[in-house]
């Protein structure tokens, strides 16, 4: 994070932050990620993956299919943004031939 952002999110209240991986990039401005979570079943113990479709603001149009991302919560952007991009912490690696 950079300093400015994190000077901004000092000043705030606790925001969430979560990890997850741009499923879609189609959008202007705006980022489709994938959250997984593990729980466990109550009855069985078995741990079981769990995962969200959340939207997100990126108003650079950084981030790209696969890549992992950190999103913080914010206000309501739209009918279904909750989220802006704070950073990319891991971009994909393309199949060979293909342009971005």
């Amino acid at each position: 994070m950079s300093d400015q952002q994190q000077q901004a999110s000092d000043e705030r209240n606790a925001r969430r932050i979560i990890t997850g991986v741009v499923s879609s990039d189609k959008m202007d401005q705006t980022i489709a990620v994938v959250v997984e979570r593990m729980l466990k079943h109550p009855k069985y113990g078995k741990y079981l993956r769990r995962h969200s479709k959340v939207y997100a603001h990126d108003p650079k149009n950084e981030a790209h299919m696969g890549d992992t991302v950190e999103i913080m919560e914010c206000r309501p952007m739209s009918k279904l943004k909750r989220y802006r991009l704070i950073q990319v912490t891991n971009k994909a690696v393309l199949p060979m031939g293909e342009i971005q």
